[in-house]
This record gives structure tokens, sequence and C-alpha cells, in this order.
């Protein structure tokens, strides 16, 4: 898809982020078209050296994006942020609350001279008694009860991926787009916060729904009252080769009983109904486990893909690098900025117009658009070899 054919074409956005939540937000606008400006501290944004389960975020979430490198605490770098955010349509920021503020870009004063922009600010909490709290995705998971429901009772566990983060992410780009069609009719910008303690709130309240509707809390997701007889992982006759299996349906169970030869289990009145056998695992689970051992994972995955049953093999993130769906399309060719190595990554999880949003501006390199973007908002070169004999930029 042509980069100028891309909804988000033509809007220019300029970002204040590190870590996870304020650089997805800016990720999905560049991958849907936005120009965005990443501006990172001389030599460069700190995300970039991470180490362990951190040192895949800055690759992640910073594609399609160009760099430049700001001293925000002096005078000139300072003016070149506020030239940058009077040329913009969007800025996105997570910093401490007030941070930015304390230094003349908050919201009140970049709109004063441009009042079309939207500013969006992912923080810990949104308004109310912790919105000075400092909080990291793990914080808001334990905090929020997500952390409650993914572990067994008294073992509280984070989610494996930065869930909270990325998702939160997320409303907050939704956030942009609603403020963009509003300014459509208004002219006018706005200011959005997202947060990630409200979006863990909002990831749980199924649980708080079901409390409302059943009269009793939710059990962790490792004890839980399943909602279907059949819903879980099972060893196959490949040593280490597990598959989960749902049958969420009378008609499935019907399917699935009739495909494996249960015809006890099929034939058995006491099981007709799916919340008959809701109340017969223990009649139920201990047959199609020992039937799913005796067959290997790939003849288990070749009829439940046949008779239309929802299953999935247990994988590792590394085992999706060559999985064949994804490099269908959902991978992207991505140069890793700290050694030049090739890899692939996920797309978002958009199709537009039936197509996937690509990759049109690598990683950026540290400061490697600074010239450039400098150059669009009017600096001539000898301002800029100024600007960079100062330490001003970089």
């Amino acid at each position: 898809m042509n980069r100028d054919d891309l909804p988000l074409a033509g809007i220019k956005v300029i970002e204040f982020t590190h870590m996870v939540m304020g650089p997805a937000v800016g990720v999905i606008l560049a991958d849907m078209g936005a120009t965005v400006v990443k501006v990172e501290p001389i030599g460069g944004d700190q995300t970039r050296h991470l180490r362990g389960s951190g040192a895949g975020y800055y690759p992640m979430f910073n594609r399609n994006k160009n760099s430049i490198c700001l001293d925000l605490k002096s005078a000139e770098g300072l003016e070149v942020a506020k030239k940058l955010v009077d040329s913009a349509d969007v800025v996105i920021e997570n910093f401490r609350p007030g941070t930015l503020a304390k230094l003349g870009l908050g919201y009140e004063a970049l709109s004063a001279s441009n009042p079309g922009l939207i500013y969006c600010s992912a923080k810990g909490f949104l308004s109310g008694p912790y919105e000075k709290r400092t909080a990291l995705d793990e914080v808001t998971q334990m905090m929020g009860g997500l952390a409650y429901m993914t572990g067994p009772p008294g073992r509280p566990l984070r989610a494996g991926a930065s869930v909270v983060d990325i998702t939160g992410g997320m409303f907050g780009a939704i956030g942009v787009l609603g403020a963009l069609q509003q300014r459509h009719r208004t002219g006018k910008g706005a200011q959005i916060t997202c947060s990630l303690y409200e979006t863990t709130a909002f990831l749980v309240g199924q649980h708080m729904a079901q409390q409302a509707v059943t009269g009793q809390e939710a059990k962790p997701m490792p004890v839980r009252l399943a909602a279907w007889a059949v819903y879980d992982v099972f060893e196959t006759a490949n040593e280490g080769e597990q598959l989960f299996v749902g049958v969420v349906s009378d008609s499935q169970w019907k399917t699935f009983c009739q495909a494996f030869g249960l015809d006890e289990l099929l034939n058995n009145p006491e099981l007709e109904t799916n919340n008959q056998r809701t109340g017969k695992r223990d009649v139920i689970i201990p047959v199609v486990r020992e039937m799913f051992q005796t067959k290997t994972r790939a003849e288990l995955v070749e009829k439940l893909e046949t008779i239309g049953l929802p299953f999935a093999p247990i994988a590792k993130p590394a085992e999706l690098f060559d999985d064949p769906h994804l490099n269908a399309g959902g991978l992207l060719p991505i140069t890793m900025p700290n050694n030049g190595e090739k890899t692939k990554l996920p797309a978002l999880p958009i199709e537009y117009e039936g197509e996937r949003f690509g990759v049109f501006h690598d990683v950026p390199t540290v400061g490697e658009d600074t010239d450039q973007i400098l150059a669009d908002i009017g600096f001539d070169a000898a301002s800029i070899a100024r600007l960079k004999d100062a330490k001003a930029v970089g």
C-alpha cells in the first residue's frame, strides 16, 4: 500500500515517549500512515539499551518513526521542540504527570499557539486519588485484579506480555482518532489521557460483571468453573507437544464425539446439553485425555481442522517466526538498530482494504532523521550546525 494512500497520511505526530505504552500509541498511528517524529534525549532513548525482557521494546514499537535527539533542558533544544509541535497535529507523551508542563510543553502552553493540537498523555492512572502514583504494567496488573485472575490461588501471576501497556496504548490511539474526527467538525484540538490502571480494570470488567450476574466472586482462571466441559490443554502422543481444544456448543459436542469415536459419551443422556456436561467434567475429561494421548499432535490438528473445532497447538514466541500464516503477510521485515541484523516482527493486526500495514521507515538509529526534521521546519544547514555545536540537538 502506497504511504500516501494510508488512512492517516498527512497527519504529523510528535512523540515524547519511552518504554512501551507511549510508543505503542505512536506505532499504531505511524503504521496507519501518520508522520511520527520521535523526540529522544541526546544519545538516544534509554529503552534502546534495555536487556532481558525489555530488549525487544524499542524495535517492536518504534518502526515507521523518524528520530531526532534534543536536549530539552537547553533553551535551544526546547525551542526546537516547540517549533516541531507548532507544525504538528498530535503530541504523545508518557512522562510523569507535570514533567513536560514544567518545561513549557504541556497541553495548555502548546495549544495556545496550536489550537488544533491533539495532546495524548499515557499515564499510570486517570484523575483520582491515585493519579500521582508511579505505575508500571506489572504494578497495575497486580492492583487491578489481572494477576490474581491469571495465576493459581495464592500465586498472582503477571500476563506473559506487556498486555496493559499495549492495550492502554491502543486506547490512546483510539482517543486520538476520535479527537481527529471531532476536529473535522469543530477545528479544535483536545487533551486525551489513557492509563494503565483503568485499562486493567476494563480488562477484568468481565469478571466484575460475572460476579454481578452470579453473586459469586470470579475464581482465578486456573481453577475457574469452566463454561464448557471440554476447554483444556491436553497431552498428545508426542512428548512435550500439547494441544488446546475447546468444544463450545451442543453441535460441536456431537461433531467432536463422532469424529473421535466417543460414542459412549455421545449417547449418555446425562451429557446431552452444555450445562449438563459442565457438571460432569470428572466423567468427560479423563476419557478425552486418554484418547488424545494415543494420537500425535499432527493427527489431532488435521482432524480438528477438518471438522472445524477450535484448537491451538501450544506454541512458543520463537516458533512464530516460522508460522506459515503469519509469514503470509503478518510479519514485517525489521532491521535491529543496535546491531543491524534483520528479523521479522508482527504487523498491526488489521487488514485495511484487504491489505496489511507495512514498513516504510525501518526502526531508526539514534537521531537518524535529525537534519531532515529540522530542515522540514525551516532550519538551514548553518543553523543546524550551530545547534549541533551547542549540543542542543544530536
